[in-house]
C-alpha cells in the first residue's frame, strides 16, 4: 500500500513539474512574439470640401511617403460636406501618385475611369460627395504605382435604381470577366436614389 502511494506521489510530482515546465515554455514563446511582430504606424488625415484640393493634398502626402488607405464622403458637424481620406506611412516617397475623379453623371465617370486606367492608374476606392447643385457626385480615387508592370484594366460602371436590374447587370458583367470593386448609393438631381457599382477586368 505504501509503495503504491509512493509511486502515485512521485507520478504526481513529476506531472506537476512537467506541466510547469510546459507552461513556462509557452509563456516565454508568448512573450517573444510581440517583440518580433511589434511595429508602429503613422497616418495622415486629409479633409476638404473641394475635390481639387483633396487631389492636391493626396499627392503631397504620397510625396512624403504615405499611401492611400480609405476615403469617405459625408456631412460634417458644421452642416457642410467633406471628403475625408486616410493615408498610411509606407516609407516610399514618390512611388505613388493619385488622380481624383468626380462627376454627377455615371456616363462621364465611365469615360474618366477608363481614361485614367489607360494612363496607368488603378481604382483604390470611391465614395459620394454632396454637390452644390443639389445632387451627389460620385468620387473615385485612382492610384498609379511607378513600380507596377501590369498591362492596365478595363472598367465598367453600373448604375440603376432597381436592385433586380442591378443583379442582372452584375451577373452579365461577371460573365464577361468583370470583378466588382465597390458600390455606393447616390442621390440624383431629380431626387431619386441610384446604386452605383464599379467593376474591372484585366486587359
Amino acid at each position: 500500500m505504501e509503495e503504491i502511494m509512493t509511486v502515485t506521489l512521485k507520478h504526481n510530482i513529476t506531472s506537476n513539474i512537467r506541466s510547469r515546465v510546459a507552461l513556462a515554455s509557452i509563456l516565454l514563446l508568448l512573450m517573444a512574439v510581440p517583440i518580433c511582430a511589434q511595429s508602429t504606424y503613422d497616418y495622415r488625415i486629409l479633409a476638404t470640401s473641394k475635390t481639387s484640393t483633396l487631389e492636391k493634398e493626396m499627392n503631397e502626402a504620397a510625396d512624403a511617403g504615405f499611401r492611400f488607405s480609405f476615403v469617405m464622403g459625408g456631412g460634417t458637424v458644421w452642416g457642410g460636406s467633406e471628403g475625408v481620406a486616410v493615408f498610411s506611412k509606407v516609407g516610399q516617397a514618390g512611388r505613388y501618385s493619385y488622380k481624383l475623379l468626380a462627376t454627377s453623371k455615371t456616363s462621364t465617370m465611365q469615360k474618366e475611369l477608363q481614361r485614367a486606367a489607360d494612363d496607368g492608374f488603378e481604382y483604390r476606392g470611391h465614395t459620394v460627395f454632396n454637390s452644390t447643385f443639389g445632387g451627389d457626385e460620385v468620387v473615385c480615387i485612382m492610384e498609379r504605382d511607378k513600380n507596377a508592370t501590369n498591362r492596365g484594366s478595363e472598367y465598367k460602371l453600373l448604375a440603376t435604381s432597381k436592385t433586380s436590374t442591378l443583379e442582372k447587370e452584375i451577373r452579365e458583367a461577371g460573365s464577361a470577366g468583370y470583378e466588382v470593386l465597390g458600390m455606393t448609393v447616390s442621390k440624383t438631381l431629380l431626387g431619386g436614389q441610384e446604386l452605383v457599382v464599379i467593376t474591372r477586368k484585366a486587359k
